[in-house]
C-alpha cells in the first residue's frame, strides 16, 4: 500500500535522515519522504530508528507525519470537540493533532443557525477525497446503530443527556452518554437543537428495538412552576392587579404570557389554591399578605 492510501491512518515508518527542522521518514520504498517535522516529534530519533506515525496532509497537500496518534482516524470513529467556525468553508474539529480538521459546508446543515459551535461536540472519522485531501465525515444512523446499546422498558421516564448527531425538519436524533440511539420529534422540543449540541431531556417512549424517543420538554411540574412564575412576574410588574384571568381569550394569554389558555389556567389555579392571587371581576390579585 502506497503512503498516499495511507493518508489518515498510523503507520510505522522508518527514519531515514534529519534535517535541522525534523525528520525525513520512509516505509522503505522509492515514493518520496514524509517529513516529520521536530514540532510534531514527541523525542529525539536515531537515523534508521522505527517509529510509529500518523499520517496526514498539510496546507499544500503534501503528506506529513505526526508521532501524536489521534483517537480519531479513517474508519475509526470517536466525539471531537469544534475549534473554529468558518461561515463559507465550515466547521473545525480538534482530534488531538496540531493541526484541525474541516467538515465543509456542503455536509453542515442548509440552515446557519443550527450549524455547530465552538465547544459542541461530534461523532467522527476521517475521510480522504481524491486529491489525497483529508476531512471530516459525520457519523451516520447505521454507525450510531452499531456503536449504540439497547434501552429497556426500565429506562422510560430516565433523565438523560447527549449530543444532536442529525437534525432535521422533522425532528433532532441524539447520541446519549449512556450509548442510546434517540429520536426527539419536533413537538418535544421548544427550539431546535445545533447539530452537535449537548442537550437534557427524558426518555418518553422505548421502542422494540431499543431506540428511544426523547422530549426535551419540561416535566409539568416543571413546567407548571416556570409558568406560575411568569403569571407572577407579570403581577408583580403591575403592582399585583391584571386584567386577565381565567376567562380571558386564549389570543391574550398566548399574546401576554407565551402559553396556552390551558397551561394559563392550571397555573392560575395552583397559585389561586396556594393562596397566593385571587380574581375579582375579570382581574386577578395578588394576596396582600404575599
Amino acid at each position: 500500500m502506497s503512503l498516499h492510501e495511507q493518508i489518515g491512518h498510523v503507520v510505522e515508518l522508518k527514519v531515514a535522515r534529519q534535517a535541522d527542522f525534523g525528520y525525513f521518514l520512509t516505509d522503505g520504498t522509492e515514493e518520496e519522504d514524509v517529513l516529520l517535522h521536530s514540532r510534531e516529534a514527541d523525542r529525539n530519533l536515531e537515523l534508521d530508528e522505527k517509529v510509529e506515525v500518523f499520517l496526514y496532509t498539510d496546507s499544500k497537500g503534501r503528506i506529513t507525519a505526526t508521532t501524536t496518534i489521534p483517537k480519531i482516524t479513517v474508519g475509526v470513529y470517536d466525539w471531537a470537540t469544534v475549534s473554529d467556525v468558518k461561515p463559507g468553508i465550515g466547521i473545525f474539529l480538534n482530534i488531538g493533532i496540531q493541526k484541525d480538521m474541516l467538515l465543509g459546508e456542503e455536509d453542515l446543515p442548509a440552515h446557519k443557525s443550527i450549524w455547530p459551535e465552538i465547544g459542541d461536540l461530534l461523532f467522527i472519522t476521517l475521510r480522504v477525497n481524491k486529491n489525497n485531501r483529508i476531512y471530516v465525515r459525520l457519523a451516520t444512523d447505521p454507525i450510531i446503530e452499531e456503536k449504540s446499546v439497547k434501552a429497556t422498558r426500565a429506562d422510560f421516564n430516565k433523565s438523560i443527556h447527549g449530543y444532536i448527531y442529525r437534525t432535521a425538519k422533522v425532528g433532532s436524533w441524539i447520541f446519549t452518554a449512556e450509548g442510546f440511539k434517540g429520536f426527539i420529534h419536533e413537538s418535544q422540543r421548544n427550539v431546535e437543537p445545533r447539530l452537535g449540541e449537548k442537550v437534557e431531556g427524558r426518555i418518553i417512549d422505548v421502542k422494540e428495538d431499543g431506540t428511544i424517543n426523547v422530549s426535551l420538554l419540561p416535566r409539568k411540574e416543571e413546567a407548571l412552576d416556570d409558568d406560575a412564575e411568569k403569571i407572577l412576574a407579570v403581577l408583580n410588574i403591575r403592582n399585583g392587579a391584571m386584567p386577565y384571568w381565567d376567562k380571558s381569550l386564549p389570543e391574550e394569554i398566548q399574546e401576554r404570557f407565551q402559553m396556552s389558555k390551558a397551561s394559563f389556567k392550571r397555573a392560575l389555579g395552583r397559585l389561586m389554591k396556594e393562596g397566593k392571587v385571587y380574581q375579582e371581576e375579570g382581574w386577578t390579585y395578588t394576596k396582600k399578605d404575599q
